[in-house]
């Protein structure tokens, strides 16, 4: 397996992988630049049997290990007394903090930091008590649709899923790609599965900080950086854990989100994706996501839709 870099060469990546400047000075959309009308069209003419899955863990309303902060779901009104009303109805209450280990959502560039800056430059102090003045959600708000290309780790290593802590390295996304007979291109949002989903569904919950997750080596950066993804998907949170790099405890994240430009999805479940794709024999697919238009925000909760 490859070796890792050093702490200093991960952070000497960060600027040798920018995409700081290249669609302008005061763009805030990043990689979903690379996303082009034509590229969209092209997408939708993968559809072969309209299957369509969802990419999205149920809300975590449980307190559990890896979901320290549950979601609330209030009734504000049931059934049981629905009848004393001139419109008998029922409705509820969500409340969410969307980011962290346990729900499926899309990280903002705004999210993540580094030496005081996001995303082309922007100072970390355009987001304030009243949420993010640059770089927010809500740049997505006309959706994500575009080529997906799923890469299943789990099936080229012929395990049911990778343990916590466990490393992925640019020669597996490659290898990946030739037993899938799909390769990773310009625009394209990519789906990095580790089985967590099914690791977690086996076994139960754990904690990410005490235990870790399986992800990507900081090393896969060039690669990533290489193919003009769009945007990263995984289902546990790209980068793995602990990232054996003093110093960077999330050098995925780093180099995506603020370097690169490219939004990421955390804590999707692809299992169901993952055994449609071996059962068709190819691994793309038309993506489509909307995330919700919560101006200001860091991030947002989603259900990404693959159509085979």
């Amino acid at each position: 397996m490859a070796n890792r870099s050093t702490p200093a060469e991960v952070k000497a990546m960060f600027e040798k992988f920018s995409n700081w400047g290249r669609w302008g000075k005061d763009d805030e959309r990043g990689a979903l630049n690379f996303i082009t009308d034509a590229k969209r069209a092209a997408a939708a003419k993968l559809v072969k049997s309209g299957e369509s899955i969802s990419l999205a863990l149920p809300l975590a309303t449980i307190p559990a290990a890896d979901n320290p902060m549950p979601v609330t779901h209030l009734m504000v009104q049931a059934g049981h007394d629905s009848h004393e009303m001139p419109l008998p109805y029922a409705g509820d209450y969500f409340a969410i903090a969307p980011h962290g280990m346990a729900n499926t959502h899309l990280d903002a560039l705004c999210h993540v930091f580094w030496q005081g800056k996001m995303y082309n430059g922007f100072s970390a102090s355009e987001v304030g008590s009243h949420g993010a003045k640059k770089c927010p959600i809500t740049v997505a708000r006309t959706g994500i649709v575009s080529r997906g290309v799923m890469l299943d780790i789990p099936k080229i290593r012929k395990v049911e899923w990778l343990e916590p802590a466990d490393r992925i390295f640019p020669e597996e996304l490659d290898a990946a790609e030739k037993d899938h007979g799909a390769r990773v291109e310009e625009g394209d949002v990519l789906l990095i599965r580790t089985g967590r989903a099914a690791r977690r569904k086996a076994k139960g919950g754990w904690d990410p900080n005490r235990v870790g997750l399986p992800g990507l080596d900081a090393t896969c950066l060039e690669w990533l950086h290489e193919r003009k993804i769009a945007v990263l998907g995984s289902d546990s949170v790209s980068d793995v854990a602990p990232s054996g790099y003093d110093g960077v405890p999330l050098p995925i994240h780093v180099g995506t989100l603020v370097a690169m430009g490219v939004h990421l999805i955390d804590n999707a479940d692809f299992d169901a994706l993952s055994a449609a794709c071996a059962k068709a024999k190819r691994y793309e697919f038309l993506f489509t996501m909307g995330p919700l238009i919560l101006e200001r925000g860091t991030a947002s909760p989603i259900n990404p839709i693959a159509v085979l």
